[in-house]
């Protein structure tokens, strides 16, 4: 009796998990869909009220009030951005209530990789944080590091001085 009840148990579990996975994966696809269809408060009702988002910029580190403030224009003249999903692995904690996950997008800028925690708000899961990173080949990354060494310069020497 006591192995059927674990076995049961297990079985509830992994329903309950690949259920989560399911919502996590809807989530995040309807999130990257609101952004494409420019659709604002879709897009921002995805993230959790103290969000995070980081960009591709070294300087894109923004809450997500700060976020919605510097995406608002890009919104408001149709000219959002289209990430679709390539790939996208989920994990979640012990409690169930906390997931994170990475994902390549296929974007206006090539294969990017996003990264990003969410969590369970009731029955919601809610995107806490996200990184979006460009991917460059390794074959390229002394062309590209040359490319940008002379701003990442300078914004390595001011971050230095604080």
């Amino acid at each position: 009796m006591k192995k059927i009840l674990l076995l049961l148990l297990f079985v509830a579990s992994f329903a309950n998990a690949q259920a989560d996975k399911n919502k996590i994966n809807q989530t995040l696809d309807a999130w990257h869909k609101a952004a494409a269809d420019v659709k604002f408060d879709a897009y921002f009702n995805a993230l959790n009220t103290d969000a995070i988002y980081i960009g591709t910029d070294a300087t894109e580190n923004w809450t997500k009030k700060e976020f919605q403030v510097w995406a608002k224009p890009y919104f408001d003249k149709g000219t959002t951005w289209n990430f679709k999903a390539l790939e996208r692995h989920i994990f979640f904690d012990k409690s169930g209530k906390i997931a994170w996950f990475d994902e390549l997008l296929d974007t206006q800028m090539k294969i990017c990789r996003g990264s990003g925690v969410l969590v369970k708000v009731g029955n919601e899961w809610k995107i806490q944080h996200y990184v979006l990173s460009m991917t460059v080949p390794n074959d390229e990354v002394d062309a590209v590091t040359k490319l940008k060494a002379p701003i990442e310069d300078a914004l390595i020497a001011k971050l230095q001085k604080k």
